[in-house]
């Protein structure tokens, strides 16, 4: 697909903003800034928690490219800034965003789709007291994980081995959250499945396998080491590649997402059933980050995966025509 650069624009890359994510984002950013600009683009870097975003207004901005993650970013809440302003965004609109940022609300939607997810307790802000909190690997399991709900990038997750360590690992969390997910543990492989596109048109590329070092996946290991192994192609049998893509598509269609997306999901090894964890709709675009080695492997580089994504920049609902 060929597109002419000078036809996008000026365009805003926003990154920072005020999430405990903020430090990936402006990995991201900075990354996709230059991609950007080494292909033409008049690209610009715009910090939200730097800058009125009425800015973008003020100053001529014909298009955003979203690489915030987090709260105010992921959330649907700049979307709904921007859809006011009538610029154009990198994503998902307001609604699948704000759905998909929140945990327990996207597994519902998934549970309703009969898509499969790991069983869950939501522990509301006055219910985290010891006689509750203990009780949850009763109905769960052990290992079980406990994670805030809003958050992404491992930030505030715990993999809880035995009883005693619950109390803490929810304290861990509602630091970040007031409430606290409780997750059941799914033994098996960790995969991810990006998506591009919209609707029917929409395409799951390779499925990433991701083999982490004992220390496990956590936001050390994701972004600030090599100790994680990526596996693409996963080397997973095709018929094991086809049924993630199938269902990383189902799931991404269900919340409404577009542009682009990126599935978590768990197989279980015991017999090879795929859990879907989460959807990000704002995936990272780090030196570490999955969508780019995914794409890589379809054939898509770094710097053509941002000014295809910047193309399919869209608002959820276009200007009325004045009476």
């Amino acid at each position: 697909m060929s597109i002419d650069t000078r036809q996008l624009g000026k365009v805003a890359v926003l990154m920072g903003g005020t999430s405990a994510e903020r430090p990936i984002s402006l990995m991201s950013g900075s990354g996709v800034l230059a991609a950007l600009q080494s292909q033409g683009v008049d690209a610009h870097g715009f910090d939200p928690a730097e800058r009125e975003l009425v800015e973008l207004k003020q100053q001529g901005f014909n298009r955003v490219f979203i690489a915030l993650h987090g709260r105010h970013g992921e959330d649907g809440s700049v979307q709904g800034a921007l859809e006011l302003l009538g610029i154009p965004y990198t994503g998902s609109g307001v609604m699948a965003s704000a759905i998909a940022m929140d945990k327990v609300m996207t597994k519902r939607l998934w549970l309703a789709e009969g898509l499969p997810t790991p069983r869950y307790v939501l522990l509301g802000a006055d219910d985290q007291q010891r006689e509750r909190v203990i009780q949850v690997p009763d109905q769960l399991g052990l290992p079980v994980f406990v994670k805030p709900p809003h958050e992404g990038s491992s930030i505030g997750v715990s993999k809880v081995e035995g009883y005693s360590q619950m109390q803490a690992a929810v304290a861990l969390a509602a630091r970040y959250d007031a409430e606290v997910l409780c997750e059941e543990f799914i033994d098996g492989e960790e995969l991810t499945c990006p998506v591009i596109g919209e609707g029917a048109s929409a395409r799951a590329l390779p499925v990433v396998r991701i083999k982490p070092p004992a220390a496990g996946y956590d936001y050390q290991n994701k972004y600030f080491t090599d100790e994680v192994k990526y596996l693409v192609p996963s080397g997973l049998p095709a018929v094991e590649e086809a049924e993630i893509q199938r269902l990383t598509l189902a799931a991404y269609r269900s919340l409404g997402c577009r542009g682009w997306g990126r599935a978590d999901l768990m197989v279980r090894a015991s017999d090879r059933k795929p859990f879907l964890l989460e959807m990000n709709t704002s995936p990272g675009m780090t030196g570490h980050s999955l969508v780019p080695m995914s794409a890589r492997a379809a054939g898509i580089s770094y710097e053509q995966l941002c000014v295809q994504l910047l193309a399919t920049a869209a608002l959820d609902a276009p200007p009325a025509a004045k009476a």
